[in-house]
């Protein structure tokens, strides 16, 4: 099973669909790619160097919110892995699978079309990182599992008590971060931007529709045009890590 590319999911309610896709483009400097799906449903991100690493889903319930995509060599080989971690089976659509972690995790195994070269950041933000976030009482068994499911990453405490990084080997554009609830309450997952100059790029993303929820020491929580929360953080667009 050899992990190649991984893809970073904008997932919004189908509602709102068109919203979500003008801020995400504006904010990742990227272009739509033609829409795909039975409902017209799924939407690449296509920056201007490089490959695709962002991709965006309008879901018919729910708020929506973020998953991974892995692309491999071998789909099937990867899905048993994946369920010898620990996953559960969702669904299979002949090609690429959908699975589900030990806390409720939504992720894709899906194949790799040769995606290799990372793009740029823009304007000194990378987004290049999916926050789970997890209750207290399953967190040990999610590291667990994203430790176990992919062996060749990093996996390491963060900063604070409440993270784990599961950081991906070099070349590979996006990471996993895992934090631990301060209560019991369903999982769920976000997005997170690298930013050079947080504040700088909260303007930014203000100006083009997103508002500012809460301000952290090192980070700003924000919600985008569509509804969805993120995070602009402030670590290296470059290594995605924390400044010196």
């Amino acid at each position: 099973m050899t992990l190649r590319w991984t893809y970073a999911f904008v997932d919004r309610p189908a509602a709102v669909f068109g919203p979500a896709c003008d801020f995400w483009t504006a904010a990742t400097g990227t272009r739509l790619s033609e829409l795909r799906g039975d409902q017209g449903e799924f939407v690449t991100l296509l920056p201007e160097s490089g490959d695709a690493c962002v991709k965006v889903q309008g879901v018919a319930e729910g708020p929506g919110g973020a998953h991974l995509d892995f692309a491999v060599e071998d789909v099937t080989g990867f899905v048993k892995e994946a369920r010898r971690a620990g996953a559960g089976m969702v669904s299979e659509h002949g090609g690429w699978a959908v699975l589900r972690s030990p806390a409720g995790q939504l992720f894709c195994a899906v194949p790799w079309h040769g995606e290799s070269l990372r793009p740029p950041a823009v304007r000194g933000t990378r987004l290049d990182q999916v926050c789970l976030d997890i209750p207290p009482s399953l967190y040990d068994a999610e590291v667990a599992f994203w430790s176990a499911l992919l062996p060749e990453w990093a996996s390491l405490p963060g900063s604070l008590p409440e993270f784990h990084v599961v950081k991906p080997p070099a070349g590979l554009p996006i990471r996993i971060l895992l934090q631990r609830l301060g209560e019991e309450r369903p999982s769920s997952a976000h997005l997170d931007l690298a930013c050079t100059d947080i504040d700088a790029a909260r303007t930014a993303h203000e100006e083009l529709g997103a508002t500012l929820v809460y301000r952290g020491t090192h980070w700003r929580v924000m919600r985008d045009p569509a509804g969805g929360l993120y995070c602009l953080t402030g670590r290296d667009p470059r290594t995605g890590g924390l400044p010196a």
